[in-house]
């Protein structure tokens, strides 16, 4: 099995910046693509970035401009750097995994935007 634990959510004001980590552990595991979505109540979850094993990287147009997504393959580890954070980007962000096992995700991490 393969765990996901991300990090890095939390409170900020309108214009800041969060960056988001996912570490993945547990059986050998071959990856295909790393993801962030984003859910909010009453809402279906949606994606927010990917980036492919063969790092091509693809964004939701609400976040072109303003979010990278990175990886460190040697750790195991994505990322989701957040700028320009405006109230309307407050939602539980989770981390997504595609490997030849199958799909994971992580807990999700919260994230609000607020003054």
């Amino acid at each position: 099995q393969v765990q996901l634990v991300e990090s890095g959510g939390g409170l900020v004001q309108p214009g800041g910046s969060l960056r988001l980590s996912c570490t993945a552990s547990g059986r050998s595991f071959s990856i295909y693509a790393w993801s962030w979505y984003r859910q909010v109540p009453g809402k279906e979850r949606e994606l927010v970035a990917r980036i492919s094993i063969d790092r091509s990287v693809n964004y939701a147009d609400f976040v072109k401009g303003r979010f990278t997504i990175s990886r460190d393959i040697r750790k195991n580890m994505a990322y989701l750097q957040m700028n320009n954070l405006q109230p309307e980007d407050t939602a539980v962000y989770y981390c997504n995994l595609n490997s030849h096992i199958g799909v994971h995700w992580g807990q999700g991490t919260q994230v609000t935007v607020s003054s």
